[in-house]
């Protein structure tokens, strides 16, 4: 039975009140995030799945037209990721991610009148801007509420909505195609993003309602007096609880410290083994190879995303029990290495290359299992953790920018001979540099025992 509670819980509550306590916590925190979350990808997923229904002929796109569009997001993204993250500080949550959740629902509303191809850079980029508060701010505060024990399970949850989105926006996409298409005199792509704002905006509204905000400031109608004491009296031990006003001795903290550097070069490069399925290069190899329909090139590519919930879950819920969170990023590392070898054999068949964009996915589950541990080393120091968190993302944006034009063009489809070499590249610097941070946190570790002696 303790087992069954560890693989439900992580780490068990101690008492009745705190177990009460989590559930809560659990019911509203997660599921804003996760509906957040899952509105953001299907947004970007949905610029994937409206290029090869449609919106590439009728915009009359060429070349890289399309990684440009993806590269315009990314630049936005990159701008907005630490600004956003340091309004946290200031601004209640509560009223910062249903902001820019509305922000972004009306962009996506104008992305479905666009006439032509500049007008949509245009709105990625400010859309970027936009979506950039909930990635990193929502680990923030994963990270402010939850036990190093709880965290990974939590992370791996809000991850996994994010590709729930990318799964359900293929379905979306076949289904609105098929049956919108045409309706209103709109192709079935410019249907597609009203349904997306359709859906994002009463979920705003929602975050309004009911989001804690951190255990230092929350008023959360549904937490008792004692419940809010409890929040932050339970992480006191191992936590900075504390809500500090901004300064400059921020500045000095991260930058003299290994942690900035090093998680933010763990998950920049460790982030591009996910260029198989964030670039939906199943998708572009289907459609450049012909004989499948377009409902087809939509559904296929949601096994990729399939792939990388089960495997996010599994493997969140496995560091919680564990405490080890680098296995998951070997794991990672051996999955998108063998992915890459099969789809670089052309003559392999074709169901071996589809069980290799399918493996492609596992590289998802480090996303969960990198940011939950960025927070559990950060944890002394919140504003520090928010700098690093956002940073981490920040600096792999910066990498995407140019990444998907120069190792996976559409051009190169459906091969993407440079972009496998590339990938298996990518997994053995990711085994390096994860190699470092497991070692730099253990000499930290190492030498706080000795202080504290």
């Amino acid at each position: 039975m303790s087992r069954i509670k560890r693989l439900l819980w992580g780490d068990v509550p101690a008492s009745k009140q705190e177990q009460t306590l989590v559930f809560k916590i659990d019911c509203f925190i997660l599921s804003y995030c996760c509906l957040m979350y899952f509105t953001n990808y299907l947004d970007r997923s949905n610029v994937n799945n409206a290029y090869v229904s449609g919106m590439r002929q009728d915009l009359d796109m060429q070349g890289n037209d399309f990684n440009i569009i993806n590269t315009m997001f990314t630049c936005g993204y990159i701008i907005g990721m630490i600004p956003n993250n340091l309004m946290l500080q200031i601004v209640p949550p509560r009223i910062w991610f249903p902001l820019m959740q509305i922000l972004w629902g009306i962009l996506t509303f104008c992305s479905s009148a666009v006439q032509n191809v500049q007008q949509l850079y245009a709105l990625r980029f400010l859309q970027g801007i936009s979506e950039a508060s909930t990635f990193v701010g929502t680990h923030y505060v994963l990270g402010s509420w939850y036990k190093p024990g709880e965290l990974g399970k939590r992370s791996g949850i809000f991850t996994s909505s994010g590709l729930a989105g990318t799964l359900f926006s293929g379905v979306l996409q076949a289904a609105v195609y098929q049956h919108l298409g045409g309706i209103a005199g709109r192709s079935g792509w410019r249907w597609l993003f009203i349904i997306d704002g359709v859906i994002t905006l009463p979920i705003a509204l929602y975050g309004f309602l009911v989001f804690p905000d951190v255990p230092a400031t929350t008023k959360a109608f549904y937490l008792t007096k004692e419940e809010r004491h409890l929040s932050y009296d339970r992480l006191k031990s191992d936590h900075d609880v504390i809500r500090h006003p901004l300064s400059w001795s921020l500045a000095k903290r991260v930058l003299t410290r290994w942690r900035w550097y090093g998680c933010s070069l763990l998950f920049a490069i460790s982030g591009e083994t996910e260029s198989i399925g964030s670039n939906n290069l199943m998708g572009q190899w289907l459609s450049a190879i012909g004989g499948y329909s377009v409902e087809q090139v939509d559904y296929y590519p949601s096994g990729v995303a399939a792939l990388g919930i089960v495997s996010t879950l599994v493997c969140a819920t496995w560091t919680d029990l564990t405490h080890a969170r680098w296995p998951v990023l070997v794991y990672m590392c051996v999955c998108c290495t063998t992915a890459a070898i099969c789809i670089l054999v052309w003559s392999s068949p074709t169901g071996l290359k589809f069980f290799a964009y399918y493996i492609a996915g596992a590289a998802y589950s480090g996303q969960a299992t990198t940011f939950a541990w960025a927070n559990q080393i950060c944890a002394d120091d919140d504003q520090e953790r928010a700098i690093v968190l956002a940073s981490m993302n920040m600096w792999n944006n910066v990498v995407n920018a140019w990444w998907p034009l120069l190792f996976y063009p559409a051009t190169d489809a459906p091969r993407f001979k440079t972009g496998m070499i590339t990938m298996i590249c990518t997994c053995a610097a990711t085994l390096g540099v994860t190699w470092l941070v497991w070692y730099l946190e253990r000499r930290e570790r190492g030498r706080d025992k000795e202080m504290t002696g």
